[in-house]
This record gives structure tokens, sequence and C-alpha cells, in this order.
């Protein structure tokens, strides 16, 4: 924490003008202008009211008639009265900001600091110019928009400029310039958040000042090099780039050294050579350097060059891929306190013997944080962690640790995570001494036992608290909970096998989630529980539970809501208009969608997908411009989808109105539709032709019209490069006609790479996977999660005509190819053996001619194959996987022969090579296939037959009828799954 009490004296030593003197002040010393200037100020913002509990505001003290200099946040100069410090930071205020602010006003300000106040995206008013005397103007948090105005470089005794913003603020180069050539005394230049991405780096920082000491460039969408030579400032202590994952470059090349004593690369690609730094930086404290680009010799190595910076308390190396046992005993660093090395791959135990009390013990006995996760760690959790005397935060979430839980000798622990390991034991007695705990993470554990709700009453300041995944019992079910977690805010408690809701919820006043989901919860919710925390909770789960009813959600805020999969009943909650993401699928709803729907004017996913909703789909469920997901899957919507539906959901991301009545045509809307990626309107009575209009969505990957009444030929594509991120396409069961779209083949290059198969993603974000029905290796299944490697293509069931076009050859990553029951003729293209990903292949009830590519059995990832009913001939290729295909694969193709067909191959044609790569003669009816029949019932009785069957004329006779009659009624056993797919029900 070293580097952190520097910056502490550093802002005190540098801003003796925010320091209150430590007389009192003449009374009435403020000026009556500047005390009505800075009411008028106060009155035009309101307080937030996420805020409202707040015992403590700002403003407060702030009346008319009192000396304003006596205010909270407000410093005047002692002698002329003139306010020159205004502080609002934390006073939870928010509204716009004028021109005309009285702010403004206030010309004898040289600090003003308007942290966290939410100014509601209002532009930055380029009237701080006007305050000419400011040397410290911070903006921290403050929600404004816009660009920076040029006017703030005029302020050139800035020796403090922040800027941070959770909205789109914009620098521009040339205001960026101007201001680092008027700030000469600048010593802190935060810019967290700002956009810079247009800013060339190598030129806007020349003239910056040399007195600079804090520079923070994080999360700018930096780009292109960074400019070492400010590395070479010989005041900077602080260097922030943190999340510029487009920012390049290496640290100085030549001898340097620096002194830096914070320093954070993470997420940007600038090369870094461990050893080099720490050599030239040999002051610093704090050292982040997550998910970066490491050069030179391998990891151990570098790692021992971290003993050199013998000041470093704060080490942050974690997703960087390192791997190998983890190397506790490199770092020898008596000073660490706060140490990361989580989503790496180290493996192994945790090393045990560390001398923990030992004065030479190499590893820092002042330790507080120490961040594990995400790793592959095994063994049992080492003795000497429970024996950090100064331990605060100890997170192992995500490995595989096995054994039992310990007790800590530390009283100090703020967070506890051992999440999602193989822990197995009581939760021990020392956990609950933990006054200071705020977070508890033990789910997914193998823990057990009696929950008793009284053992928590000291963990009083409690703010999360997970015990998901835990076989307890909950004891004391009907304990009032009063005085229980009075701060907890996050409680899950899911697949804990809860039958009721746990009535300690009633007192929970500042809850802000809940996970009660995959319980055994039946009936409704309580009405206790629509009580508790109306306006604080945003995030509730009661999700795979046995809820019945749910008519209406009172909670203000709630922001996130699932309900799916219960046995809810009736028609469609009311819900509060601040719903972002609503999910309430696989239920039993009926009804129609009612009109309140219309007011979630910021809804981001919405699910109402499985259930037995009716009616037309209102158009304005389209018409949202924060609509991420719309899934209104296996319902009963009728009529038509209205055309301007979707004119303004620039940022839908995923359609899916499959398996409804829905008539007409498509909206032509949805061309608005640019980051749509997932369409999948299957099984519906759509009536309408090829949507060409769809080809240049740049985002699109799944396009499902199966099942509906598209008509006419497809034809050729109106645009240059059509649909070139498809992966998944279904056409099938439709009325299309004319060639198979050629051009379109040509264009699919994202299914084209075969080598991309490996990197598996999935279609979807943290909050929904898109999930689609496709029919795969002859069943219809549903793929609950997209991932990026499954490509097909379906065109069954069509009246597709001509041959299949050699184009098909060059989309090598697909999965899956069915051009079955169309009218297709010619012969089965040699590009096919190009395809070495290919799984299943259906070429079936078409009239392809000719013979069967001898190459097709190097297709070594097929497992499902069906030729069927067509009109091939000539001998069957044979190895690999063709060895193990049935007749249903080749049924009614008269013409063929050989394995594993009863029809050898004579007239001069010969077998080809078998298992061994042998020929075999004709003998009449026996070859050795006969004997592979017998497999089946035994190799001597296959034998047995073949011998006869040399000898006994009419015997062969006899057998070539029954077999060509068992064939044929074999042929006429098969089915298929929707009038689609391959092989046999």
């Amino acid at each position: 924490m070293g580097w952190l009490v520097f910056l502490v004296c550093f802002v005190l030593l540098d801003s003796q003008f925010l320091i209150y003197p430590s007389t009192p002040l003449p009374s009435q010393l403020c000026h009556p202008d500047e005390r009505s200037a800075l009411l008028k100020f106060s009155n035009s913002l309101s307080l937030n009211p996420e805020y409202l509990d707040i015992a403590h505001l700002k403003t407060v003290s702030w009346k008319n008639g009192t000396d304003c200099c006596s205010w909270d946040g407000v410093l005047c100069d002692p002698i002329s009265g003139h306010v020159i410090g205004l502080n609002m930071s934390f006073s939870f205020l928010q509204g716009s900001l004028h021109s005309n602010s009285t702010l403004f006003s206030l010309r004898h300000l040289q600090s003003l600091i308007l942290d966290d106040i939410n100014f509601n995206g209002s532009p930055i008013p380029s009237d701080f110019s006007s305050l000419a005397n400011l040397k410290r103007l911070s903006l921290g948090n403050t929600n404004f928009s816009g660009n920076v105005p040029v006017e703030l470089s005029h302020l050139s005794k800035l020796s403090h400029l922040v800027f941070s913003s959770t909205n789109s603020i914009f620098l521009e180069t040339y205001v960026l310039k101007r201001m680092l050539q008027n700030f000469t005394d600048l010593r802190e230049l935060t810019l967290n958040r700002v956009d810079m991405s247009d800013v060339p780096l190598d030129s806007s920082f020349t003239n910056v000042s040399i007195s600079l000491m804090f520079l923070d460039l994080s999360h700018c969408e930096l780009q292109g090099n960074f400019p070492d030579f400010l590395l070479r400032l010989p005041n900077l202590h602080h260097l922030d780039l943190w999340n510029n994952n487009n920012l390049t470059g290496s640290l100085p090349t030549f001898n340097w050294t620096s002194p830096l004593r914070y320093l954070s690369l993470s997420y940007t690609r600038i090369s870094v050579d461990l050893p080099y730094l720490c050599n030239s930086a040999k002051s610093l404290q704090a050292l982040f350097l997550r998910n970066c680009s490491f050069r030179g010799a391998p990891y151990p190595t570098r790692l021992a060059n971290l003993s050199q910076l013998v000041q470093l308390d704060t080490l942050f190396l974690d997703y960087n891929n390192f791997g190998g046992q983890i190397p506790l005993f490199s770092f020898n660093l008596q000073h660490l306190i706060k140490l990361d090395l989580s989503g790496n791959n180290f493996v192994g135990k945790i090393p045990e013997n560390l001398e923990i009390n030992s004065t030479q013990s190499p590893f820092p006995m002042q330790l507080e944080v120490l961040v594990l996760s995400d790793n592959l760690l095994s063994g049992s959790i080492p003795s000497w962690m429970y024996s950090l005397p100064f331990l605060k935060s100890l997170n192992l979430n995500r490995n595989k640790i096995i054994g039992p839980i310990k007790e800590f000798k530390s009283r100090f622990l703020e967070s506890l995570q051992l999440g999602t390991n193989k822990l197995h034991s009581l939760i021990p007695s020392s956990i609950f001494l933990q006054e200071n705990l705020r977070i508890l993470y033990l789910s997914t554990n193998n823990l057990y036992g009696v929950l008793e709700l009284n053992k928590f009453s000291m963990l009083r300041n409690l703010e999360n608290l997970d015990l998901s995944y835990y076989n307890f019992t909950l004891s004391s079910n009907n304990y009032d909970g009063n005085n229980l977690f009075p701060r907890l805010q996050y409680l899950s408690l899911a697949s804990c096998n809860i039958v009721a809701f746990p009535y300690f919820l009633k007192s929970l006043k500042k809850l802000k989630r809940i996970d009660l989901s995959h319980n055994q919860i039946h009936g409704s919710i309580p009405q206790w529980l629509w009580n508790q925390g109306t306006t604080s909770l945003s995030h509730l789960n009661i999700s795979y539970n046995f809820l019945t009813h749910v008519e209406q959600i009172p909670f203000q805020n709630l922001k996130y809501l699932d309900l799916r999969s219960n046995m809810i009943q009736g028609n469609l909650p009311i819900v509060p208009p601040s719903l972002i993401v609503f999910f309430i699928s696989n239920n039993h709803l009926s009804g129609e969608i009612p009109s309140t729907y219309c007011t979630l004017s910021k809804i981001y996913i919405l699910d109402f997908s499985n259930n037995s909703i009716h009616g037309k789909i209102p158009s304005c469920l389209g018409n949202k411009s924060f609509l991420s997901v719309l899934d209104l899957d296996m319902n009963n919507f009728s009529g038509e989808i209205s055309r301007d539906m979707f004119e303004n959901s620039t940022s839908l991301r995923s359609l899916h109105l499959s398996g409804n009545q829905l008539e007409g045509s498509l909206p032509r809307s949805l061309w608005n539709c640019k980051n749509l990626e997932v369409l999948d309107v299957g099984k519906n009575k759509i009536n309408d032709t090829f949507p060409h209009w769809l080809e240049d969505l740049p985002m699109l990957q799944v396009l499902v019209l199966n099942s509906n009444k598209f008509h006419g030929s497809i034809g050729t594509p109106k645009v240059k490069s059509p649909f070139n991120k498809l992966k998944i396409m279904d056409l099938s069961n439709n009325e299309f006609s004319g060639l198979l779209p050629t051009k379109y083949f040509e264009s699919f290059t994202a299914t084209m790479d075969g080598h991309a198969i490996g990197n598996m993603t999935r279609i979807g974000d943290h909050y929904y996977q898109d999930s689609v029905i496709v029919v795969m290796k002859g069943s219809e299944r549903s793929l609950e999660k997209i991932i990026s490697i499954f490509i097909t293509i379906d065109f069954s069931i069509n009246h597709f005509e001509g041959e299949i076009p050699e184009s098909i050859g060059k989309l090598k990553a697909l999965k899956g190819l069915n051009f079955s029951q169309n009218k297709l003729k010619g012969s089965i293209p040699m590009s096919l053996t190009y395809l070495s990903n290919l799984e299943w292949l259906d070429l079936s009830s078409n009239e392809l001619v000719g013979t069967i590519p001898n190459e097709l059995p190097n297709l070594t990832q097929l497992s499902t194959l069906n030729l069927s009913h067509n009109k091939l001939v000539g001998p069957i290729p044979s190895g690999n996987q063709f060895d193990t295909f049935n007749n249903d694969s080749y049924s009614g193709n008269l013409e063929l022969c050989g394995f594993p067909l009863s029809k050898s191959c004579n007239n001069g044609e010969m077998q080809q090579e078998g298992d061994h790569g042998e020929k075999h003669e004709d003998h009449g009816i026996f070859n050795w296939n006969i004997v592979k029949i017998g497999y089946g019932c035994g190799m001597i009785i296959g034998i047995f037959f073949g011998y006869i069957m040399l000898f006994n004329t009419r015997l062969d006779s006899w057998l070539r009828k029954k077999i060509g009659r068992g064939a044929g009624q074999r042929q006429g056993q098969r089915t298929k799954i929707g009038r689609r797919g391959v092989g046999s029900e």
C-alpha cells in the first residue's frame, strides 16, 4: 500500500489551498453574492433517489443566512473571504449543468471538484474556461457526454485535470495538443474513459509538461504505438494504460531509469520485457500486468527478476496463460501485500512447506490479498494460508481443490471466496467470527450440515453471500431475521433444496440481488416478499422452481427478472418499466401480450418462448432502441408481422419467432437490424419469396426459414458478398424451386476456413445464449447453445433442380449438408471430398446418377450418410466409415452393388478393396462379404451358408429372392422426422 500512501501525500502537499485552516474563520466571512450563487447551484440539482438512505448529505449545512465559508465542501480565502475551493464529491446529486449556471460566477475558484455528480449525459459546458484561476478541475464519474470543449485549454494555471465518465466523451487531437501546450505546470492528467481513438499518439504528447507526475489514460481506446518517451519524464510516478486493447509498442530499448511507483499495462498489446522493466523501474510499488504480451525467457526465469523490486507491495499477473507449478517461491518480496495470479494455467498442489512464521521465510508474511482463482490447482488448502496473520482477502474460486476448510487465524477477513471447488466439510466456526467479512462465496462445493441462521449474527458487515449448490438444511426457517445481515446486498441460495421462501428475507431492506433458482419452491410468491426492498432490488432470479402464479412485480427499480421454467399459469404478469432483462420462458402462460409491455423503454432481452401466448405480436416490442434479444418461439402467435416493427431496432442481435402461426411476408424493416446475428422464423405459415434484402446484414450467422411457404427461385445475389458470416442456413420444407444458389455458396466465407473449426465460441452474451432446432444426423435436435463451429446447410424438401455445384466443396468447415427430397440431377460432385469436417451428408430422394466417388471414404469425420432413392450405379466405396454404413444409406439405387448391399458386383465389375485392402474374386454369390453378414449371427453360420450356396444353385436362387424381398421391405419401413433428415426414425 506504499504507493497509495505516496499518492495521498502527493495530493495533500500539492493542494494546500484545499486544507481547511486550523483557526476558526470570522463570522459571515462569505460574500453574499457567492453564497447566493452556491445556493442557486445546489437548488438546480436534486438528490439521486438511489442514495435516499444516506445519513449525511453534504448540502444539509447549506442554508441561507449562514456563513457559506462554514459549509461542508466550501473553502474560502481567510483574508478576502472569496470562495476558492468547492468540493462536491459524494454529494449524491444529479441534474444538468447549463452555461447559465451560477457556478461559473465564482471567479475566484482555484479548486473545483464535482466528482460523482450525475449530470445526466449533458454536454461539458465551455464556461469552465471563465474560472481563470482554477488550478484543479476534477470531473470524475460525472456522466457528461460529447466533446471536450477547446475552451478548457484557456485554463493555463491548471495543475490537475481529471475527466472520467460512464457516458461517451470524445477528445479531439487539436484540443489535446492545445491543452498540453498551455498547461505548463500540469502535474496530474486523468482522462479515464475519454475516447481518444483518433488521436495520433506519437505527435500529440510532445509538449507535455516535465512536471507531470500522474498520467491516467485507461479505457481511452488508444491505438498505435505508445510513445515511450513518456516513460522518461523525470517526475512521472503513476502511469495507467489499463484496457487499451489496440495499444502497441514496447518499453524503451535503451538504458533508462524511472521513478515510476505505479504502472499498469493490463489489457494492452505493449510488449513487456519483464527483466528489463525490473532493472529500470526499481521504485515500483504497484505493478499491473494482467493479460499482457511478454517476451524473452520462459516465465519462471522472468518472474525471478521480480525480486529486484524490493518496494513492490501490489503485483497483478493474472490472465497471462502462465502454466506449470505455481511459483510462490520465486517472488521473495518481503513487502508484498497484494498478489493476483488468477486466470492462468497453474497446475498441481499449492506449495505446503512455506515457513510462514519464520523471519527467513521467502514468502511475505504481510500478505493481505491473495487471488489464485481460475487455475487448475489441486490438493488441499495449505496450512500456511490459514496462518497468514493479516489476511483480508482470499480467492481460490474455480479450481480443483479438495479437502476440508479449516480454521483461519486471521480476524481481519473481508472477502473469502472458495466457490466451485471440491471442498467437503462443515463451515468452520472461525468464519462466523469475522466481523469485517463483506464477501462470502462457498458455492458449488460438497459442503454439508445444518445451516443455523443465528451463527451469522456477528457478520454485521456482510454484503455478498453465495451458498449456492450447497447441500445444507436451513435451520430456523421461521426466524424473523431482525438485525440479521443489515448490509446484505447480494444473496444467492440457488439449488439448496429450499422448499419455501426463507422468511428472513423480510428484514433485508438493502438487497439488490436475490437468486433462489433451482430449488423446490411451490405455489405463489408471498405478499411479504413483494413488500420488501421495493426500491433497492434490481435482480431477482427464481427460475427452475414450481411456482404457479405471478400477477404483478412491484419492485420499482427491478432490472433483471428470471421466472423461466416454472409452472406459472394465466396471463403475463405486470412488470415495472425499469426492466432490462426478462425471462419467463417454459411456463404455462396464455392470453395476449398486455399493452403495458410497450412501456419497457430500456428492455434488452425479452424471452417469452415455450408458452401458449396468442394473438398478434405488438409492433411496439420490436421498436426498442436497446432491444438485443426477442424470443417468442413456440407459442400461438398469429397474424402478420407488422411491416414497420423493426424500423428502430438498431441493437437487435437475435430474433426467434419459430413454432407459431405467423402469416404474410417477412417484414423488410429487418434490414435496419445491422447487428442481427440470429434470425429464426421456422415452422410458421409465412408466404413469401426469398428475402434477398438480408444478404448484406454484416453480422448474420444463423438464418432459419424452414417449414413455411417460401417459394420461387432464389436466383443470384444482389450484393457483392452476400451472407459472408452465415454459418447455419436452413431453408428446408418450403416450396423453393430453380437451381441451387451457386453464387451464395461462393460467398459463405465463414464456412470456408476448415482450420477455424477449433475456435469454439458461443453465439450470445452473458445473459442469453442462443438456441435453434436443427436436423442433425437424421434427428431433430435443439441446440441449447449454438457454438460457432456448428456449420450446416439444409435445403431439403423443396423443388430445387439442376446439379449440385462444384463450389460446395469450398465450404471446408461444413459439419452437415442436406439436399434431400428435391429434384437434383447429375452426379455427386468430386468436390464433396474436400469437406474434411463433414459429419453428416444427406442427398437422398433426388435423381442423382453415376457412381459414388471413390474418395468419399476419405471424409473420416462422416458418421451419417444417406444416398438412398437416387439412380446411382456401380460399386459402393469401402474403407473408414463407409464400412459402418448400413443398407438404408443406399436403398432405392437398383444399380448399386457391394457391401453392405446383398447385390455383389458382377458383369466384370471388381469389388473394391475391403477392410484389409484386398481384392476378392467373384465366385457366384459367395464372397467374403457373406462372412461379414455372418458377424451378426456368428462367423460359423456365415461360412456354413456360404458353402451351401456354392453347391446348391436352387438354394442360391431362393436366397436371392428372399434377400431381395427383405430389402424391399426395409425400404418401405424408412421414415423421416418432420419429412426430412437422414436415416430412419
